[in-house]
């Protein structure tokens, strides 16, 4: 199966940036749609920013204009860089990549462990 492996989460102040990084590993026949999605204890997992393989991307309202995600396709890495950052973005960030499997080309969803990112006001 496909692991997802998270970083560049942290503690920041209100106002400045982060860059998070989820490196794709594995085997896989080929990785389509990429996300962030962030989530609080007891709360629903939500949508942050996602991005296809080609290239069209996505964004939440409140992270238009702040943040931008990007994609590595020979490095099977997404990135999302977090700009301008509130305290309300506090929160666990998950990765998620949409692959389709070597062998039956069948579509998968996978998940990263998380990583916290925490501004501070």
């Amino acid at each position: 199966q496909v692991q997802l492996v998270e970083s560049g989460g942290g503690l920041v102040q209100a106002g400045g940036s982060l860059r998070l990084s989820c490196a794709a590993s594995g085997s896989f026949f080929r990785i389509n749609d990429m996300g962030w999605y962030r989530q609080a204890p007891g709360k629903q997992r939500e949508l942050v920013a996602c991005v296809t393989r080609g290239g069209t991307t996505k964004y939440a309202d409140s992270a238009k204009g702040r943040f931008t995600i990007s994609r590595d396709n020979a490095k099977n890495t997404v990135y999302l860089q977090m700009n301008s950052l509130k305290p309300e973005d506090t929160d666990v960030y998950y990765c998620n990549a949409v692959a389709l499997d070597t062998t039956t080309r069948f579509e998968y969803s996978y998940w990263g462990q998380g990583t916290q990112v925490t501004v501070s006001s």
